[in-house]
């Protein structure tokens, strides 16, 4: 399957999309939703320019050595081949952010994690990065933000 087309797996079936929306789902009490931007445009932007040769594969694949890391202990790996080099599964990451998190901010955790913590916390973003082991492709997939529901009154 080509990288570029079709979502990610996630167990039984499930994309991440979906994914996203049982967490939220589940979390009804609590009042945030999560807004989605998808990245995928700019990933097959940055690979089509490489295929061109207007990036090196030096551009393309440059992840930082923490980002190594925490690709390697807290990657979840998915069904999709790297893009570049092709010899790796890439594995995905959640970064989370938000001022209400205290020292929770700011660090990686294994996706339905960063996506619980997101929805739980209005003003907190979750960003998904997709990460390839052999090569250092990364890149950010997706990012989430958590926002207040407005309610009905």
């Amino acid at each position: 399957r080509d990288a570029l087309t079709g979502p990610i797996r996630w167990g039984r079936g499930s994309t991440l999309a979906q994914l996203m929306r049982r967490t939220t789902t589940t979390r009804r009490r609590r009042s945030a939703e999560l807004g989605v931007i998808d990245y995928t445009l700019a990933k097959r932007a940055l690979l089509r320019d490489a295929r061109l040769g207007a990036l090196s594969i030096a551009d393309l694949c440059d992840a930082h050595p923490e980002l190594m890391r925490a690709a390697q202990h807290v990657g979840e790996a998915t069904s999709n081949d790297c893009p570049v080099c092709g010899k790796d599964k890439l594995v995905l990451l959640a970064y989370v952010f938000g001022s209400s998190l205290g020292r929770n901010s700011g660090r990686v955790w294994p996706i339905q994690t960063g996506l619980r913590l997101t929805a739980a916390h209005p003003g907190a973003a979750c960003y998904v990065v997709e990460v390839c082991r052999s090569c250092r492709w990364n890149h950010l997939r997706e990012a989430f933000t958590a926002r207040t529901r407005a309610v009905a009154g």
